[in-house]
């Protein structure tokens, strides 16, 4: 018989953390300090240190860089407690892109490069972007139109181009740049968000408001970065790309569902106590056939991340499988969130509940790191390279 119990110390630690949300963090959801662009820096400093002295920050990071070093389903785990509540990933520092962020600077930085960076990040004391999107005709979903250039320049390099929906760039410390070298192809470089040549030209206006630092509009003009500042190896930052991707797709995922999860309770809730034409609205196949697929969607998602994390920590990439779980997950979330706003009648489109918050901060999942369609063309040139049973028994 297989086994799908969870580990003692996974389970303690998921008690622990569905705690600290709910005491902690979700509290906290009608702050002030919140905007547009998301939580204002001064609340996200409340809140990592809250989670710093509960023994919950960075779970996901190396121990020897203050993280708790946890496996991939370890993390599917932390993070589906922490995105039941939209500030819960701020709090825990797994939100994006610090998360993917960090593990691209464990898996490809040199030791000084994470004593630079890595270690305040994940320490929580300073944020950061990734800069790879350019508007057209510049790199989208496809990579290969990489537009901004890093010129030599003796043993320096001279950066220009244009970025736009870069998360977190107002307010970021560092930057992670991909850029292409004459004669090398894509890299990618780490700079300081406040070194000449680089300017925010302004934050985009988005349904999502729960990244800190929102989404930038950057421009580089003669950003000059020495040679050392280039992280891993020279024209290989397509390859680095996918080592954050895969991981950072499903860690997206993860976080969701939480906070479908938390979107699916308020609407039982209320499914539960809202009488209409002599019982309680759930009772109605109408409404509670709504909340049974919500179940299934939740189920099916979980089950996609968690097969996934499983490869992940086979010590395989995963890019085929990040994929799957990525376009399952994201379109699962957003059905449960819709049917949660469909069930909550007038009070789904009003802030009265978390779940509006939810609705318009989810959509965007279907698009960022890759849109759906792409991840489904993806996966349809592998099923026709790969062939099938029928091919292979011909």
């Amino acid at each position: 018989m297989i086994d799908f119990s969870l580990p003692p110390a996974l389970v303690e630690l998921r008690e622990q953390i569905r705690a600290f949300v709910d005491e902690q963090v979700i509290p906290l959801e009608r702050d002030p300090r919140q905007g547009a662009h998301g939580p204002h820096e001064s609340l996200r400093a409340e809140l990592v240190a809250r989670a710093r002295r509960a023994g919950l920050l960075s779970p996901h990071a190396a121990p020897e860089y203050g993280g708790m070093g946890l496996s991939h389903v370890g993390r599917a785990i932390a993070f589906e407690e922490a995105g039941y509540s939209p500030l819960g990933p701020v709090a825990l520092n797994v939100f994006a892109p610090d998360e993917g962020n960090m593990h691209l600077l464990e898996a490809v930085a040199t030791p000084a490069q994470k004593e630079q960076w890595l270690r305040p990040l994940v320490e929580g004391r300073i944020r950061s972007c990734f800069c790879m999107t350019e508007p057209a005709p510049g790199a989208g979903s496809d990579p290969s139109m990489l537009a901004t250039t890093a010129e030599p320049d003796g043993d320096h390099y001279l950066i220009r181009g244009r970025k736009w929906f870069i998360t977190g760039a107002e307010g970021a410390t560092l930057a992670i740049i991909m850029a292409k070298v004459p004669d090398a192809g894509a890299t990618m470089f780490l700079a300081d968000m406040g070194s000449a040549g680089i300017t925010v030209e302004r934050s985009m206006d988005t349904m999502d408001h729960c990244f800190p630092g929102g989404h930038g509009v950057v421009a580089f003009d003669g950003l000059r970065v020495p040679a050392s500042a280039i992280l891993g190896e020279l024209g290989q930052g397509l390859r680095y790309a996918q080592v954050r991707l895969s991981p950072a797709r499903l860690t997206h995922c993860m976080r969701w569902l939480g906070a479908a999860r938390r979107a699916h309770d308020v609407a039982l809730d209320y499914a539960r106590r809202r009488q209409a034409f002599g019982q309680a609205i759930g009772r109605h196949e109408g409404i509670g056939f709504m909340l049974a697929d919500n179940e299934m969607d939740l189920h099916v998602a979980r089950l996609a991340i968690w097969h996934c994390a499983w490869v992940l920590d086979q010590g395989e990439l995963a890019i085929r499988e990040s994929s799957r779980a990525k376009v399952i997950a994201s379109e699962a979330v957003w059905r449960v969130a819709d049917r949660c706003v469909q069930v909550l009648g007038g009070q789904g489109i009003t802030g009265e509940t978390v779940v509006a918050r939810i609705f318009s901060d989810i959509r965007g999942f279907r698009i960022y790191d890759g849109p759906s369609e792409v991840h489904r063309w993806s996966l349809a040139k592998h099923a026709l390279k790969s062939g099938g049973r029928a091919e292979a028994h011909a």
